[in-house]
């Protein structure tokens, strides 16, 4: 039951991240909102990021962020940013299919060397800092896109910009 749960909820979350990227402006790809925020193609490129942070939930027992290279410098074109984020999801979606129950109960730690940030089964985690912070990262796209007056898609339901169909 924890593998159907957690693979639908992963499929569904996916494939509601991608309708936002799609909607990226190959023109404003440089722009953010605030000195302190990530610009757009910044943040898009985030989100495959996190696919592959994702994807060594499911394959390593750790993820040590001391380890991680410095940040990946963000892609400028939606195109790239939809081909490799639907590689990545396709990527996910496989090795969720190649997981057993047992794999995603086993234990699973994120840590800063020595510092351990958190250790909880692989599903847990997957969910946690996988998914849920895709779907935060995912939300702050919704913003820049209606700061910029492109129209938001909807992703629970109709959005302002769809309306009730």
């Amino acid at each position: 039951m924890m593998k159907q749960l957690i693979v639908g909820d992963a499929e569904h979350e996916l494939t509601i991240t991608r309708r936002i990227l799609e909607r990226l402006p190959d023109e404003h790809m440089a722009w953010k909102p605030h000195e302190k925020s990530m610009t757009l193609g910044g943040l898009a490129t985030h989100l495959i990021n996190l696919l592959n942070w994702q994807a060594g939930i499911l394959l390593s027992p750790e993820l040590d962020m001391s380890t991680v290279s410095g940040r990946r410098e963000a892609l400028q074109k939606r195109e790239d940013i939809l081909a490799e984020y639907d590689a990545n999801s396709a990527k996910i979606i496989k090795l969720l299919a190649e997981c057993d129950e047992e794999k995603l109960g086993e234990e699973w730690t994120l840590r800063n060397g020595d510092y351990i940030i958190l250790r909880q089964p692989r599903a847990i985690a997957l969910r946690s800092f996988g998914l849920s912070h895709m779907v935060h990262h995912r939300a702050q796209l919704g913003v820049y896109l209606r700061l910029l007056d492109i129209p938001v898609p909807g992703l629970y339901g109709p959005s302002a910009d769809e309306g009730s169909k």
